[in-house]
């Protein structure tokens, strides 16, 4: 996984609605990119609507809020609007970001280990640096936990 002071990965990828997103077209800007395991999900739900709820706070700190799952652009696309999504959602179906990102590892629930993504969020600098990284995500309290590191 990346840690603080790492340079970001390069990514190009759709988004909810089959348009590219790009590190390179989020140069200059920094931005919060956070990884979920599957949308529509209880948990992920959650944190996407804390950060929805969120969005005007932290665009008045200067990030931007994007979402990255291995979920295809049609499930993304529905989750985002049935949620009311006010930011993107990155559909990473080849791994891409998530691969880049180091999230993608082992998991347990309820006894049994599976592989997929660990929840984590990023905060990345206008310079394209790791800023900060967040492995122990409160779903229901996510966007607090962003705005406490970006105002420490």
């Amino acid at each position: 996984m990346l840690k603080i002071g790492d340079k970001a990965p390069d990514f190009k990828v759709e988004n909810q609605n089959g348009e590219m997103v790009s590190s390179e077209s989020l140069k200059g800007h920094s931005y919060v990119l956070f990884f979920y395991p599957k949308a529509s999900t209880p948990g992920c739900t959650a944190e996407a609507c804390n950060l929805r709820d969120a969005k005007t706070v932290l665009q008045e700190k200067g990030f931007k809020v994007l979402g990255v799952s291995a979920d295809s652009v049609k499930r993304q696309f529905n989750f985002w609007t049935k949620q009311n999504l006010n930011y993107d959602l990155l559909a990473d179906e080849q791994k891409e970001i998530i691969e880049a990102y180091g999230v993608w590892g082992p998991k347990k629930f309820m006894g049994k280990e599976y592989e997929g993504i660990n929840r984590s969020t990023f905060l990345v600098g206008s310079d394209g640096l790791i800023q900060a990284v967040i492995q122990k995500v409160k779903t229901k309290d996510h966007a607090n936990q962003i705005l406490e590191l970006i105002e420490s």
